[in-house]
C-alpha cells in the first residue's frame, strides 16, 4: 500500500478522559441493571437480604460485596423490614420503578425507527441477511425489544424474512425488498449539511470524513499530508453490492479499506448511542468483509473513533462514534437514549441527599402533628367542635359576660360613685373584649392557613432542603465565629489573670 495515501499505522494511543468517564459510569450502571433484573425475576419483586449474597454470586459479587453495593444507591434499590415477618427485604425505589416503565413507553414508541434500522443493518451485508443470533446479542444497542423475533421480524414480513439454513443449522434473519431510500449513509448526510452551511469545496468535502483527534494528540506535518490525501480517496457505499468487482489491485484495496472505516461508521450511526463494544462489532466482520485485525484498525483512525478500554479491568473494548459525542454527552440524543440516562441521573445521586430527603419527611411530619396539635387547642379554648366556627356574636357574648363579670366584682363596694363613670368603663371594657377576640380569630385563621399551607410543602421539598442545609452551614460558620473570638480572647485573659 502507498505510503502518499495511507495513514501510518503504528501510531501512540492517546486517551480521552470524557469518553473514559462515560465508561466508568456505565460499569457502575451495567451492574445496577444486573441487580435490577435479579429483583424483577423474583416473587412480588423483593428480594429477601439472607438471600442475597448467594444470588449476587452468580452476577459476580464477591461475599458480603452485594449488600455494600446496594447501600451505595439507595435511589434505586431500598432496604425495608417487612411488617409482619420482621426480615430485611430488598426492592426498587418508586423512581426506579418510574424510570424502567419510561424506558418501555420508549422502546414501544421507536419501533418503527428501529425497523427501520434493522433493515439498512441487513442491507450492508453481502448476502443481504443476517445471523439472528448476531442481531439478538446486539439488541440492546438498535433498540430492538427482547422479543424482537416475534413483535419486528415475523410482524413486518414485507421487510424481512426468517430463514433456516440447512448447511449451518443457523437461522438468518433476509430482508425481502432493498429499498433505494435507505442506501444513503448518515455520513453522507453529514457532508451535505457541511457543504451547504459552510460553503466548502465538492471535491474535498465528497468523500471526507469528520475527524476531530482527541486532546494530546500529536499531528506531525507528515501524518497531516497522508490524512488530507487519504479523505480524497474514493470508495464504495457499505450498501453497494461489490461481488462483482476485481478486488486484487491496489486501488481496490485502497477503496476497501475506506470502506470498511465506512461500515463501521454506519454500523455506530445506526446505534441508539452511537457505542458499540468491538467484541459485538466483531460478529459481523465476515458479512461486512471488516478486517480481522479490529483494534489496530480502529486505532489507525483515533480522530474518527475512539476505544476505551474501562468499563471491565481491560477486557471489554468499546467504540464510540466521536463525531456523535460532545462533553461527553451525545449530540442528537433521541428519546429511549433520554430514559436510559435517567437511571444513570438515580446513580450519580448522592446517597447524602436521599438521608436528607427522608429526614426533611420526618420534619415535615413533626410539623405537621405540631400545627394540628395547635390548631385543636385553640378549637377547644374557642369552642369549636371537629374544627367548625361557632356564631361569632356568642363568642363575644361569652367573653363580653365574662369580662362584665369581673368589672361588677370589682365596683361592687363603690356605691356612691357616679352613673355616667360606670358607662364609660362598660363602653371601654367592650371595646376591649371586641378587640382581644378579633386578635385570637386572627390568629386561628392564621394557624388554619398555615396547616393548609402545609400540602404546598409537600410538592417543595428539595427548596426546603436547600434552606435546612443554608441554616445548618450558618449555625456553624456563627459557631465557629465564636470559638475563633473565644480562641484570640483567651491569653488577655490568662494575663489579666496572672496580673
Amino acid at each position: 500500500m502507498s505510503q502518499s495515501t495511507s495513514i501510518p499505522k503504528k501510531q501512540q494511543r492517546v486517551r480521552d478522559h470524557g469518553f473514559d468517564n462515560y465508561m466508568e459510569i456505565e460499569k457502575k450502571m451495567r451492574k445496577v441493571l444486573k441487580f435490577q433484573s435479579l429483583i424483577l425475576s423474583q416473587y412480588n419483586q423483593t428480594l429477601p437480604i439472607s438471600r442475597l449474597d448467594n444470588l449476587a454470586g452468580r452476577l459476580g459479587f464477591k461475599q458480603f460485596e452485594a449488600g455494600a453495593f446496594i447501600l451505595k444507591f439507595p435511589h434505586v434499590f431500598e432496604v425495608y423490614e417487612h411488617p409482619v415477618q420482621r426480615v430485611l427485604y430488598c426492592r426498587l425505589t418508586r423512581k426506579a420503578i418510574n424510570q424502567i416503565m419510561q424506558e418501555k413507553e420508549a422502546l414501544l414508541a421507536q419501533i418503527p425507527d428501529a425497523v427501520t434500522r434493522l433493515r439498512k443493518l441487513i442491507m450492508m451485508s453481502n448476502e443481504g441477511r443476517l445471523r439472528l443470533e448476531h442481531v439478538r446479542i446486539a439488541r440492546y444497542e438498535f433498540g430492538l425489544p427482547d422479543d424482537f423475533e416475534y413483535s419486528v421480524v415475523l410482524k413486518y414480513p414485507r421487510f424481512f424474512r426468517l430463514v433456516d439454513a440447512i448447511e449451518t443449522r443457523n437461522k438468518y434473519i433476509e430482508v425481502v425488498d432493498r429499498d433505494r431510500k435507505l442506501t444513503v449513509c448518515a455520513i453522507e448526510k453529514v457532508r451535505e449539511r457541511e457543504y451547504r452551511e459552510k460553503g466548502m469545496d465538492a471535491e474535498d468535502v465528497r468523500f471526507k470524513f469528520m475527524v476531530n483527534f482527541p486532546p494530546g494528540f500529536k499531528i506531525g506535518k507528515y501524518y497531516r499530508i497522508a490524512v488530507w490525501k487519504w479523505q480524497r480517496v474514493p470508495y464504495w457505499s457499505p450498501y453497494e453490492d461489490i461481488s462483482g468487482y476485481d478486488l486484487r489491485s491496489i486501488e481496490a484495496q485502497k477503496r476497501m479499506e475506506k470502506r470498511a472505516v465506512a461500515s463501521i461508521h454506519e454500523l455506530l450511526s445506526l446505534t441508539v448511542e452511537k457505542k458499540m463494544t468491538m467484541e459485538r462489532i466483531a460478529h459481523f466482520r465476515m458479512a461486512m468483509n471488516l478486517p480481522n485485525k479490529l483494534k489496530g484498525f480502529l486505532l489507525q483512525h483515533q480522530g474518527i473513533f475512539y476505544v476505551s478500554t474501562r468499563g471491565n479491568h481491560g477486557k471489554l473494548h468499546t467504540v464510540f462514534l466521536r463525531e456523535a459525542y460532545w462533553k461527553g454527552e451525545l449530540v442528537e440524543a433521541n428519546g429511549l437514549y433520554l430514559a436510559r440516562r435517567k437511571l444513570c441521573e438515580l446513580v450519580l445521586l448522592s446517597s447524602r441527599k436521599a438521608n436528607v430527603d427522608r429526614g426533611l419527611v420526618r420534619y415535615r411530619r413533626d410539623i405537621e402533628e405540631d400545627e394540628m396539635e395547635h390548631f385543636r387547642r385553640d378549637c377547644a379554648e374557642d369552642g369549636f367542635e371537629g374544627g367548625k366556627e361557632g356564631k361569632e356574636g356568642e363568642r363575644e357574648g361569652d367573653l363580653n359576660l365574662d369580662l362584665s363579670c369581673d368589672v361588677y366584682s370589682d365596683f361592687t363596694d363603690e356605691v356612691h360613685e357616679d352613673d355616667d363613670v360606670d358607662d364609660i368603663e362598660k363602653a371601654e371594657n367592650a371595646q376591649l373584649n371586641r378587640q382581644r377576640s378579633e386578635s385570637q380569630i386572627c390568629i386561628r385563621d392564621a394557624r388554619i392557613s398555615k396547616l393548609y399551607g402545609i400540602g404546598v410543602l409537600q410538592g417543595r421539598l428539595h427548596l426546603t432542603g436547600k434552606l435546612l442545609v443554608l441554616q445548618v452551614a450558618r449555625v456553624v460558620s456563627e459557631c465557629r465565629r465564636s470559638l475563633t473570638f473565644i480562641w484570640l480572647l483567651l491569653p488577655c485573659l490568662l494575663s489579666s489573670y496572672q496580673n
